[in-house]
């Protein structure tokens, strides 16, 4: 048993990454919490016509899923993965309110160091550099701290935004896979985006620092 199991944490979780500061404020990214359901309760259900185009079909209803019930259970169930190793999944703030969540999944160590990188930004945060500071600050801390090699995104080619936060990033497009998943209630195609740590030896925070996307503060 490593010393990380006897603590109950893996390389690289939990932790407190950032702050980061864009033109929407003041980013940080820390573990879920209990009484984080409320406001992402909130902003899931709010939100639902942002966000429920572009996330997997689920066989409960929107309002079901993501009611502040139903995230006692997605957080015990973050946590126990965050604790065995395969996922380092954190809440989005912006000057220190929920706004977002990011998470690093399928985590898979020995010769491949893999794993996906996936985000959601509440839609009045959306535009001013949150989603790219988040995946900036995670993508750095996944290559350093929890010492993976690689990180991939899949996302939908209608998805714009989504596709500008991953190229602005520096993550490059590797193929498309065709009907990968269901969103919506149809399979649908989506763009795979990847990134190795040789690509980016100085980090992204550094890269969006020194374009003026960003302020360390």
């Amino acid at each position: 048993m490593s010393v990380f199991a006897d603590l109950g944490r893996h390389p690289g979780w939990p932790v407190r990454l950032g702050p980061l500061q864009v033109r929407a404020g003041t980013v940080e990214l820390r573990g879920p919490r209990l009484f984080d359901g409320g406001k992402w309760s909130r902003l899931r259900i709010r939100d639902r016509a942002y966000l429920e185009q572009w996330e997997p079909t689920a066989q409960e209803g929107w309002e079901e899923r993501n009611a502040a019930m139903s995230w006692p259970a997605q957080w015990s169930s973050l946590r126990g993965m965050a604790r065995r190793g395969t996922s380092l999944p954190f809440m989005i703030l912006v000057d220190g309110e929920v706004a977002g969540q990011i998470t690093v999944g399928n985590i898979v160590r020995g010769s491949l160091l893999s794993a996906w990188i996936g985000y959601w930004v509440a839609a009045d945060r959306a535009g001013g550099g949150v989603a790219t500071a988040a995946v900036a600050l995670l993508t750095d801390h996944a290559f350093r701290e929890a010492g993976l090699h690689r990180l991939e995104a899949t996302v939908r080619p209608e998805n714009g935004p989504s596709i500008r936060v991953l190229t602005k990033s520096g993550y490059r497009e590797e193929g498309l896979f065709k009907r990968y998943l269901d969103v919506a209630g149809q399979w649908r195609d989506h763009l795979c985006f990847a990134l190795t740590t040789e690509e980016i030896p100085d980090g992204l925070v550094s890269r969006l620092v020194a374009r003026g996307e960003a302020r360390l503060p």
